[in-house]
């Protein structure tokens, strides 16, 4: 460490001067950024070209490959000076034998950034992000992000590639798993509580790790639900609806930002300079580095861009600074740079920004930061972390049917539990779970096991996860763990059978693997598969009440179970604690509270369907055959935005309103009373949404505005309130400015979007 000898870390504080005169003391504190400059520029002084190209680079060396390249002899590229941080590398051991090499055998000693793809956990596996969504609980869901903040700096990590804010409205994409759903406003509310939970108040707290905003930009909307596709919209649609969430990251104080795959307006993302520069940093202000998803900058040549010289040309002026595994940052700058067509200040541009980020991060005052074993041995899946998972993936889980109040269940009734999902505990965390290891994972069995006793219940498998050979071997090519029984299918449907005709009540557990959504998993029949759904349907047919338990990471089209089944439960991928979650819910220790982030489809001609949308000039008729509607199924969905059940009933009423005009500078108040009529105590999570009826352009016929989450006793009664304000109003019209427009609006409020109960008022 003798270069860093030569800086003053005295300087890296805060200076102070002290006066004695007249008996007063004179304080000056040296502002921070000012003291970073000046060691980022005393440092790049030294460096020469190869070492600034050097800190552009991020290969993968570990555990995981997330794409179709493997980074080449990286330890020998850090001995080099051409690494600036690394990713898919963890534990205390394996980060400080590379940390080692970077301030040990480098000239200049510059320490490495070590990322990687921590989603919903890391050694704790909480709920999907879309599960956890689905709580519309900003605390809890910023509480495991800091979980698994804790859990990933105990690990040698310094950067997390999350959250995933993409807007997402067609569930056959595979990622949608990995957001939010398909509300702008929920989805910004949920991107600002992930990254306040991984970041905090700053890099001082060594348990806080930098967050990465991605898709930048707009991957959610890839055509026809497949991943890595074309996306191609109008600005207006762009402003209003889409890039709302990644502007709340970056407001939120987000440390990086990740390019996304798809173009923009014909450009791709990683060489789009209007995306990069005049709207991430001009307009939105943002002051941290982007890097790329997997080898991007290498696919806009597929893209049709140009050759490995043109597309680094384009990403390096776009304002892109990290390289992800493709290295073309590495191999055709120099050149570039040598031929005039790139300028030496967007490299030092770039480079600076890197040098930030681990300065913040305090790297080059401890390269050894985030690599101790004591907190490595306390912080993995302790006790805390373990009750929050269980708590989050209760509040996630949403209620979908409950005919007859079947659930509860009643364990002095006899009940059988079916399926091939009772047993299996790889699916239960998910896509995208990192470090997570599955099988510490509580299965249902084992929750409920756990709670009742080995023999209290029956069991059957009844089917396997799949039948179709072709799927289950695309999966297993890849990981997806897919194992047959070795009893024909037909004897294990004969086994189920067997096993209801001795029961009160048959819990069926049935769903996607976890290879089945997330990246690269994109389907066209999201419905259940067709083994699985014979299962259903001859369960059905012994006339025993049946409730469905559902593990998938989309909504699914689910007509059929809706009109056939008693009870659905959507437990999603619900990680390390879904057994003893679902045993607590489905046996009422616990109360249904979860409401839907993306609306669940009647079928898949609907797609995409979300609750936001635009009225059209000849609106659904029934009676007027040339309106908007289809010929063969609604218009409406089968379960829509917000909707979730309980095992208890909420009853709204006297909506009210505080003034019949809202003007600028004021807050127009609203008040709704909220009764609990059941006999359990419950959480109803309340939404209020607002209608424009008149813009200058055209307005959707819903938003939602504000939300909160109520907790009610029974036959309790609770006025909730909410504020409006001019901005709540505001929208971003044909010029792409922000403004608010007078006119009358609607509000609504209620337990899901498709409420109809309003109030209107005027804005002048």
């Amino acid at each position: 460490m003798k270069y860093f000898s030569k800086i003053l870390f005295a300087g890296l504080a805060v200076i102070y001067l002290i006066s004695s005169c007249s008996n007063k003391k004179l304080v000056i504190e040296v502002d921070k950024n000012d003291l970073r400059k000046r060691f980022v520029d005393s440092l790049m002084s030294k460096m020469t070209l190869d070492e600034k190209i050097g800190q552009l680079n991020l290969p993968s060396i570990g555990f995981d490959v997330t794409g179709p390249l493997l980074s080449v002899d990286v330890e020998g590229k850090i001995r080099q000076g051409k690494v600036g941080g690394v990713f898919n590398t963890y534990t205390p051991v394996a980060v400080r034998k590379l940390q080692e090499i970077a301030v040990n055998e480098t000239r200049l000693k510059i320490p490495l950034l070590f990322g990687y793809d921590v989603i919903h956990g890391h050694r704790t596996i909480f709920p999907i992000p879309l599960a956890l969504a689905s709580s519309w609980n900003m605390d809890l869901i910023e509480r495991t992000a800091y979980a698994a903040s804790r859990e990933a700096t105990a690990d040698g990590l310094n950067w997390v590639f999350s959250p995933m804010v993409d807007i997402a409205r067609d569930p056959r994409w595979g990622r949608v798993s990995e957001g939010a759903g398909e509300d702008v406003f929920l989805g910004s509310r949920v991107a600002e509580a992930m990254v306040k939970g991984y970041q905090g108040k700053g890099f001082d707290d060594p348990t806080r790790v930098m967050a990465c905003i991605k898709h930048f930009a707009l991957y959610g909307a890839a055509e026809a639900g497949r991943d890595y596709n074309t996306v191609d919209m109008s600005e207006v649609k762009m402003y209003n609806d889409y890039l709302p969430p990644y502007k709340a990251a970056v407001d939120a104080g987000a440390a990086t930002v990740m390019s996304s795959f798809n173009d923009i307006n014909g450009i791709p993302a990683s060489g789009n300079h209007w995306l990069m520069t005049d709207l991430l940093r001009k307009q939105w202000g943002f002051s941290g580095f982007v890097v790329t998803d997997y080898t991007a900058i290498n696919e806009m040549i597929d893209h049709g861009m140009g050759n490995a010289a043109d597309v680094a040309e384009q990403a390096i002026e776009a304002s892109v600074e990290m390289d992800m595994v493709g290295e073309l940052f590495l191999t055709q700058l120099p050149g570039l740079l040598k031929s005039g067509r790139v300028k030496e200040e967007s490299i030092n541009n770039a480079c600076r920004l890197i040098l930030n980020a681990k300065y913040d991060l305090g790297l080059f005052q401890n390269p050894y930061k985030y690599v101790d074993e004591t907190r490595n041995k306390t912080e993995m899946m302790s006790n805390d972390k373990l009750k929050l998972a269980k708590e989050a993936a209760i509040k996630s889980m949403v209620l979908l049917k409950n005919s007859n109040n079947v659930l509860p269940l009643n364990p002095s009734q006899k009940i059988a539990f079916i399926g091939p999902f009772i047993d299996d505990q790889r699916s239960l965390i998910g896509n995208w779970s990192g470090a997570g290891d599955w099988k510490k994972a509580i299965s249902i069995r084992e929750g409920l096991t756990d709670k009742f006793g080995a023999d209290k219940f029956l069991f059957a498998k009844g089917c396997n996860i799949m039948e179709d050979e072709v799927l289950r071997k695309r999966l297993n090519d890849h990981d997806g763990r897919i194992e047959m029984d070795t009893k024909p299918e037909d004897q294990l449907l004969q086994e189920a059978i067997e096993t209801s005709t001795k029961v009160d009540v048959i819990v069926v557990a049935l769903g996607e693997t976890f290879g089945m959504s997330g990246e690269a998993a994109c389907r066209t029949n999201i419905g259940l598969l067709e083994n699985q759904k014979r299962l259903l349907e001859a369960l059905v047919k012994t006339g025993k009440p049946v409730v469905l338990l559902l593990m998938n990471g989309r909504p699914l089209d689910l007509s059929w179970e809706d009109k056939n089944v008693s009870a659905i439960l959507e437990t999603w991928f619900a990680g390390s604690e879904a057994g003893n979650a679902v045993t607590d819910l489905i046996f009422g220790d616990a109360n249904p509270s979860g409401k839907l982030t993306m609306t669940f489809p009647r079928n898949i001609g609907q797609i995409p369907i979300y609750y936001n949308a635009k009225n059209t000039g000849r609106p659904f008729d029934a009676s007027d055959k040339y309106t908007s509607k289809y010929l063969d199924v609604d218009n409406t969905p089968l379960y829509p935005f917000g909707y979730g059940l309980s095992y208890t009933t909420y009853e709204y009423s006297n909506l009210q309103i505080d003034k019949s005009v809202l003007r600028n500078n004021e807050k127009l108040r609203v008040t709704v009373d909220v009764k609990n009529l059941g006999s359990r105590s419950g959480e109803e999570i309340v939404q209020l949404y607002i209608h424009d009826l008149v813009g200058s352009i055209t307005r959707p016929l819903k938003e939602l505005k504000a939300f909160t989450n109520v907790k009610l006793d029974k036959g309790e009664s609770k006025q909730v309130s909410f504020e409006i304000s001019a901005d709540d109003l505001a929208f971003y019209n044909s010029e792409l400015k922000r403004v608010t427009e007078q006119g009358d609006f609607e509000v609504f409020v209620g337990g899901n979007s498709s409420i109809s109960t309003k109030v209107s008022f005027k804005f002048e």
